[in-house]
C-alpha cells in the first residue's frame, strides 16, 4: 500500500540517517523535492510564525495546521511529517483523522503542557506521563492506516534530564509509539544512550540557536539516530532575505542591490511547471487545445 505514512517508513529504510527539512508553505515543499530531499515537515512553530505571525506558543488551532499540510501535500508527493504540538486535547483523534484525508505521513505530537514553549527555551512544564499515554491512545484509536506515523516527542530531558527523558521514552513506545522524537539533547553520547535504550527509530532536531549542536549527518549517524530534522533552516534564512531587501528599498530607494540575489522569472517559473499547468488551462474539457 502506497500511503503517505508507508512512503515515509520506505524512506526511512533508503536513507539512514534520513533527512527531514522543514517547508513553510507548498511553494518550499517543490523546492525541498528538487534538492533531493525524500521527506519535508510541517514546524508548529513555522506556522505560527511563518503564516500567523504568532511565537510559538501553543496559540494556532487544529484546523490552522491541517489546512497548511493539506496545501503542501496537495503540491508534493514527498510523505509530511506534521507537529501538532500538544494535540488539543481532546481534539486529537479528530486531527489524525483530518491529516490522514489531507494526505500527511504522520505526526508528533508532545509531553509538554497545553501553554507550551518552544522546545528550546526555558520554562518547559510537562504533564504527567499518564496524560501522554491519553493523548498517544487517543491518536492511535483514530488512524484509519496503520503506516501513518504517530511519533511521540518528549522535552523531558532539558526539565528532568536524559534518564527521565529515556523512561519517559520507552513508556511512550509501550503505549504504542510508532518512533520517538527526543528533543533538546545536547551531545553524541546523549544520542548514544537514548538510542540504545529506545526500541523505535529516534528523531534528532537540528535547529539552529538552540540547546543542540548542529552536528554534520556523517558525524550523527553512528549513533544510530534515524531521522535528521532541520525545522526551519530555510524559513530563518528566507527571513534574513526578506528583511535585507526590505531595508534596500527603504533605503535606497530601489532593489536593484539585490537583483542578483533574487530567484528569476524563468527559475520561478520552472519550479511551479508553469508552461505545463498554462497548456493544461487553455485545454478544453476532452484535453485538447481550444481554437
Amino acid at each position: 500500500m502506497n500511503t503517505p505514512g508507508a512512503r515515509l517508513r520506505q524512506a526511512l529504510e533508503i536513507e539512514r540517517p534520513l533527512q527531514i527539512v522543514g517547508v513553510p508553505n507548498a511553494y518550499c515543499a517543490r523546492l525541498a523535492a528538487r534538492a533531493g530531499f525524500r521527506a519535508v515537515y510541517l514546524s508548529g512553530a513555522g506556522v505560527a510564525n511563518a503564516a500567523f505571525g504568532r511565537p510559538d506558543l501553543g496559540l494556532t488551532t487544529r484546523a490552522e495546521v491541517v489546512e497548511e499540510a493539506r496545501r503542501i501535500a496537495a503540491v508534493s508527493s514527498l510523505p509530511l511529517l506534521v507537529d501538532v504540538d500538544t494535540g488539543w486535547g481532546d481534539e486529537i483523534g479528530a486531527c489524525v483523522r483530518e491529516l490522514e484525508d489531507a494526505g500527511a505521513a504522520g505526526l508528533h505530537v508532545e509531553d509538554q503542557v497545553e501553554a507550551k514553549r518552544c522546545g528550546h527555551r526555558p520554562g518547559k512544564q510537562l504533564v504527567g506521563p499518564e496524560e501522554m499515554f491519553v493523548r498517544l491512545e487517543a491518536a492511535l484509536a483514530a488512524r484509519r492506516d496503520p503506516a501513518f506515523v504517530i511519533m511521540a516527542r518528549t522535552d523531558a530531558a532539558g526539565v528532568e534530564g536524559l534518564d527521565a527523558a529515556i523512561a519517559r521514552a520507552r513508556a511512550y513506545v509501550a503505549a504504542g509509539a510508532d518512533m520517538v522524537f527526543a528533543e533538546a539533547l545536547s551531545s553524541l553520547e546523549e544520542y548514544r544512550r537514548f538510542v540504545a535504550a529506545v526500541a523505535v527509530p529516534v528523531l534528532a532536531n537540528l535547529t539552529e540557536f538552540g540547546r543542540t549542536p548542529l552536528f554534520d549527518r556523517d558525524e550523527i549517524a553512528p549513533t544510530g539516530v534515524r531521522m535528521l530534522l532541520y525545522p526551519l533552516s530555510a524559513f530563518r534564512a528566507m527571513s534574513a532575505a526578506a528583511e535585507g531587501v526590505y531595508t534596500a528599498i527603504r533605503r535606497e530607494g530601489s532593489q536593484r542591490s539585490w537583483l542578483a540575489r533574487m530567484q528569476t522569472r524563468a527559475a520561478l517559473y520552472e519550479v511551479l511547471d508553469y508552461d505545463a499547468a498554462e497548456r493544461a488551462q487553455r485545454a478544453g474539457p476532452d484535453g485538447e487545445p481550444e481554437v
